[in-house]
């Protein structure tokens, strides 16, 4: 199974994949058989329960059997001292419901990818929670660390529907006024609404103490802009469609495009937000390995 898992990460394999748990177990699967070939061999273990000794740790923490695997040495402490409070945080709007080539809608990769975070933080022991707005928060759980939890948000993320307008700069107000302790905040979103609301919610969170990763996702399309000849397309805005010359617009288009990531980028770097931009058509490890990576910077 685990060999065979890393093709599950694949957008296009995990959409044949109807039921939500499953798709987290075979992505997380998949992620970690990717580790343990991977020159980030020493982060699975890491990870999953162990931190690298250091001189003044009590030797009789170390882990002789991870020893004798990695001929490294690693304490049993990483769990203990490093359990982080996450929030999985959905944009529910509209334009999130988006796919052109009827593969995974943007908000169908987002809640894939958030339940794969929540089945690894689950997993870790790390308490997590769900908020999902639009423009307003619409639906909550309250962190917890139990294995009922991950039901619990998978419950949740099943039965979501995309629908409406985002009023970031409100509802992650909102979210931040939720949270009592400093957390771990995976906001996953297509951002496309007004920047300066999206700026001031984020920046609200980040000066309330929080750690922030925003993964920014787009339909590959959006991305890619993958069509050729007299097109129409509609106005993500307005509704309203027109018809355009796609080999005459595409450079302009993918130009906008990158400004419009570069963007994002720059502010969360000035705030000291993690940015993983991604599209419909990557694979899930990608943003796991962000995750992965902040984590434990943040350790």
């Amino acid at each position: 199974m685990m060999g065979n898992a890393e093709k599950y990460l694949k957008p296009e394999v995990i959409r044949q994949v109807s039921r939500l748990d499953l798709r987290a177990k075979f992505i997380v699967e998949g992620f970690i058989s990717g580790l343990h070939a991977s020159p980030f061999q020493g982060f699975s273990v890491e990870f999953s329960e162990h931190r690298k000794y250091t001189p003044g740790d009590n030797i009789a923490d170390i882990d002789w059997n991870v020893f004798a695997k990695t001929d490294r040495f690693y304490t049993k402490k990483f769990q203990a001292e490093t359990n982080l409070t996450g929030y999985l945080v959905m944009d529910l709007s509209a334009s999130m419901g988006y796919t052109h080539r009827q593969e995974l809608t943007k908000f169908d990769y987002g809640i894939s990818l958030a339940a794969a975070l929540g089945y690894l933080m689950i997993h870790q022991q790390d308490p997590v929670g769900l908020i999902a707005f639009n423009d307003k928060v619409r639906r909550s759980l309250a962190p917890a660390s139990r294995r009922t939890q991950l039901a619990n948000i998978l419950s949740v993320l099943a039965q979501l529907k995309p629908e409406g307008v985002a009023d970031f700069a409100a509802s992650l107000h909102q979210v931040a006024g939720m949270m009592r302790h400093k957390s771990l905040v995976m906001i996953f979103s297509d951002l496309l609404a007004d920047p300066e609301p999206i700026r001031k919610g984020l920046y609200r969170l980040r000066f309330s103490g929080h750690d922030v990763i925003l993964f920014h996702i787009l339909d590959e399309a959006e991305a890619m802009f993958p069509f050729e000849g007299m097109v129409r397309l509609e106005d993500n805005e307005t509704g309203e469609l027109i018809e355009v010359d796609a080999d005459a617009i595409k450079a302009d288009y993918l130009e906008e495009v990158e400004e419009f990531r570069s963007s994002y980028k720059d502010d969360c770097v000035r705030a000291r937000i993690d940015y993983v931009p991604l599209h419909t058509g990557m694979p899930f490890d990608k943003a796991l390995m962000s995750y992965l990576l902040s984590r434990q910077a943040r350790g």
